[in-house]
């Protein structure tokens, strides 16, 4: 039977692409039925009843899955974040980083209208950037409109999965349109009165950007914790864990243990404040999380 990978799916059809074709396919009753459903990015084998039409007969294991976006298998999101309009935000971006490290997947934070600052914005702005890379993270500043930037993210995706994720508004489909030209990707400008843009993607499809494959994807419409324990979240600020090695009591939870490495850097500053706060306040948040049953 062959083989291939779902990278759209719309109305209930799944397209799969298979030697240089693509094949719309159903899913079996059998996945409904399991409570299984296919997703984008999906490895499957399938039946095609000629050229152009097909059943999915079986998925193949996930090496990990996104609830929302529903997408599975990918290598990394590139977390677009804009520095102005709306305005840039640690704790946003570090809600979604902690998502993104929990489901084992690679972040790299983009940072969008780097050409709308002003200089001392431009400070700012690249004192985060330091502050992130210091933590572990791939961090690229990119204008679309002058596609600054475009040269450090375009061999990043090559041979790889990724997802564009970020809040509405942030220029995702801009940069889209500035790695495809040739897609014109539908783009909203923010509305003035809410603060956000309009929602202008409404599947999930992965597109070929040279070797590489990319999902515009209507980012998480879910940023809540609800599989993340308190005792995993350490492990989702790479500097926290990595000083937590050195913290007197294993399972330290970095609140009023004795000896906790993770705390002293923070005084020392060498874990910026900012990133320790926002451990705290989601680890309160799970803490208060109710039961699910």
């Amino acid at each position: 039977m062959p083989e291939g990978k779902i990278v759209k799916a719309l109305s209930g059809f799944y397209y799969v692409f298979h030697d240089r074709k693509m094949i719309q396919c159903r899913g079996r009753g059998v996945f409904r039925k399991n409570k299984v459903t296919p997703l984008v990015g999906d490895e499957v084998v399938f039946q095609a009843e000629n050229e152009q039409e097909g059943y999915i007969l079986e998925i193949k294991e996930r090496k990990n899955e996104l609830v929302r976006p529903p997408i599975a298998n990918v290598d990394q999101a590139i977390l677009v974040f804009s520095a102005v309009e709306p305005d840039f935000s640690t704790v946003l971006l570090d809600r979604f980083l902690v998502l993104v490290e929990f489901n084992h997947i690679e972040p790299i934070i983009c940072i969008t209208k780097m050409d709308l600052l002003t200089l001392e914005q431009q400070k700012v702005i690249h004192q985060y950037a330091q502050e992130y890379k210091k933590a572990g993270y791939q961090v690229i500043l990119t204008s679309s409109e002058n596609e600054t930037g475009m040269e450090q993210l375009y061999p990043l995706l090559e041979n790889r999965i990724s997802v564009f994720a970020g809040q509405s508004g942030v220029g995702k489909s801009s940069l889209v349109n500035a790695l495809r030209p040739d897609l014109s990707l539908k783009t909203n400008n923010i509305s003035s009165h809410l603060g956000r843009g309009k929602h202008t993607t409404r599947h999930v499809e992965l597109i070929e950007v040279g070797n590489g494959l990319l999902a515009d994807t209507p980012g998480f419409s879910s940023l809540e914790f609800t599989n993340i324990e308190a005792e995993d979240l350490n492990n989702c600020f790479p500097e926290l864990a990595m000083q937590s090695e050195s913290c007197k009591f294993r399972g330290c939870l970095h609140l009023k243990e004795p000896k906790c490495a993770v705390k002293s850097a923070v005084e020392a500053g060498e874990i910026p404040s900012y990133r320790y706060e926002h451990y705290l306040e989601f680890l309160t948040e799970i803490k208060e999380r109710k039961p699910r049953y």
